[in-house]
């Protein structure tokens, strides 16, 4: 079985308060788009685990569609199997890549042995990998709230848009992002924002990274500044970052960025 788990890009980004646990609760608005990696599932006799594309730091052993996999093994008495991963979606960008090859890893295995595991099951399987690993489960556009692991669905539709998504290859690391951030309530809420016209996001949408983390890599800011010059509607940053991506109503000229970006454009 083939799939090809997508990025997601961060509609307005609310770091709300920090949680108990540890964590913070934050207000966002989930997008898919079409940036993806590939995931091949087959039987094998024994497990097995291999990577291509992008390198992937750290051990393989602990890699999230591994993890995914023992999951669902360890409550269903799996067979093993060949799990192939082709990254491509860059890692430390805010787009959720690393998750979505584990919500996909799930999804696959509910599909390839029957087990009949519903949205809202695979999602609290999915939680427990990542704190948006359960977007991936429905892939919809969705506010998320708390740890950005719990959804209310939104009627968005940016069918017809372009999105352009650059990643100029700063790996920013989630704890290096929250470290520096300074939690606050925003002044309306993600469903009020949203429903105001895309032509003024760029007033009232904000990513509370940016602050945070612009002065520190000046790159970031010239790039959301690069995409608005080029026309876009509205531009920003992706989650913790550092990808920045623009939204385009029509057709976006030809951008030219340093060799070393990675990029990504496609139609919403």
């Amino acid at each position: 079985m083939l799939d090809f788990p997508n990025a997601k890009i961060n509609l307005g980004l609310y770091i709300t308060e920090k949680r108990p646990d540890g964590f913070h609760n934050l207000q966002s608005c989930f997008y898919p788009v079409r940036w993806c990696d590939a995931l091949e599932l087959l039987p094998a006799e024994e497990l097995r685990f291999d990577m291509t594309g992008l390198p992937v730091p750290g051990n393989p052993e602990t890699n999230l569609c591994l993890k995914a996999y023992k999951l669902l093994q360890q409550d269903y008495n799996l067979p093993p199997v060949h799990l192939h991963l082709h990254k491509v979606i860059p890692m430390g960008a805010g787009l959720g890549g690393g998750s979505a090859d584990a919500a996909f890893t799930l999804r696959l295995l509910n599909q390839q042995f029957a087990l009949n595991l519903s949205d809202e099951v695979l999602e609290n399987y999915a939680r427990q990998l990542g704190s948006d690993c359960a977007f991936f489960v429905q892939n919809k556009p969705v506010i998320a709230t708390e740890r950005g692991d719990v959804f209310t669905p939104v009627a968005l539709d940016l069918s017809g848009y372009t999105c352009v998504v650059v990643y100029p290859g700063i790996h920013i690391t989630t704890a290096e992002a929250y470290g520096s951030i300074k939690p606050q309530q925003p002044s309306c809420s993600m469903e009020m924002l949203l429903k105001q016209d895309v032509k003024v996001w760029k007033e009232v949408l904000k990513n509370d990274f940016e602050e945070a983390l612009f002065p520190k890599y000046p790159e970031l800011p010239q790039l959301k500044e690069q995409l608005y010059e080029a026309g876009a509607t509205y531009a920003a940053m992706t989650g913790s970052g550092s990808a920045v991506y623009g939204l385009f109503k029509e057709t976006p000229p030809n951008l030219v960025f340093p060799a070393h970006y990675a990029v990504w454009q496609g139609l919403l």
